[in-house]
């Protein structure tokens, strides 16, 4: 029987892809972001997961840039466990780096504001979002993030990776129209997601608004009623569209 309930590696894989690694868009689109970031020569942080992800983000001149693996770095937190990297996302633990003490200062600061400030526009005050460029950035950030836990579910949780067992290969375009977009990468029912538009892809999803992506987002629309009135288009190979979406309805589990 297939175990439905989340679980603490799909988890660890969202937060640090997913959560972490929505940084660098945060960094792409809006300039107070990069005025949080004080260091004059590039710091590689690595985090370093036992039994689930690994990854480095570099942070030069304003921007960052992730790798899905740790090469040389400046500062390392390693974790014992998922559970206990799925803590610091949450702030119930404190990571004890294993490298890079003198360093602990942008840790401490910059990051920390950094952080901070991701999650102001991923879990925001409504009143935020009256301010249309807050909303924007808020909702665009939201669809990355979305579109990498998409890819996280689909290969690590069992549910997800049953829906994924059925997708055929190629690429399903996720996005607004005119707006912001990612395309999820299937080959051999594994999963990758690039935060940008392809051109080409074969299957697609689109929303009419920026809008219309919120209200998707938050609840406050029905998907189904919003392809009937076409204010959601499909195409392509619709049985990738079925079961991205089935991946889809289990993001609001790891995410609330």
């Amino acid at each position: 029987m297939i175990d439905s309930r989340p679980d603490a590696k799909t988890l660890a894989y969202i937060n640090l892809y997913g959560i972490l690694g929505t940084l660098e868009n945060l960094l792409e689109l809006d300039p107070d972001a990069r005025a949080l970031l004080h260091n004059k020569k590039p710091i590689t942080v690595a985090f370093d997961v036992k039994g689930g992800p690994k990854a480095s983000i570099t942070f030069a001149y304003g921007f960052c840039r992730m790798k899905d693996r740790i090469d040389e770095c400046d500062i390392k937190l390693p974790f014992s466990s998922c559970e206990k990297f799925n803590g610091m996302i949450d702030g119930t633990v404190t990571p004890i780096p294993s490298k890079g003490f003198t360093h602990l200062g942008f840790l401490l600061k910059d990051f920390q504001d950094l952080t901070d400030r991701l999650t102001k526009y991923l879990r925001p005050d409504p009143k935020d979002l009256e301010d249309k460029k807050f909303f924007d950035i808020s909702t665009s950030l939201m669809l990355y993030l979305i579109g990498v836990a998409i890819a996280q579910i689909g290969n690590n949780d069992e549910v997800g990776r049953f829906s994924a067992s059925y997708i055929a290969d190629g690429s399903i375009l996720l996005g607004v129209k005119d707006g912001p977009a990612a395309t999820i990468y299937c080959k051999n029912h594994r999963l990758l997601t690039l935060k940008k538009r392809t051109d080409d892809p074969r299957a697609f999803m689109e929303f009419d608004s920026i809008e219309l992506a919120r209200d998707l987002f938050d609840g406050k629309v029905n998907a189904v009623a919003s392809i009937g009135t076409g204010l959601i288009r499909i195409g392509g190979l619709i049985s990738m569209v079925d079961n991205v979406n089935r991946i889809l309805d289990r993001v609001g589990l790891y995410l609330a």
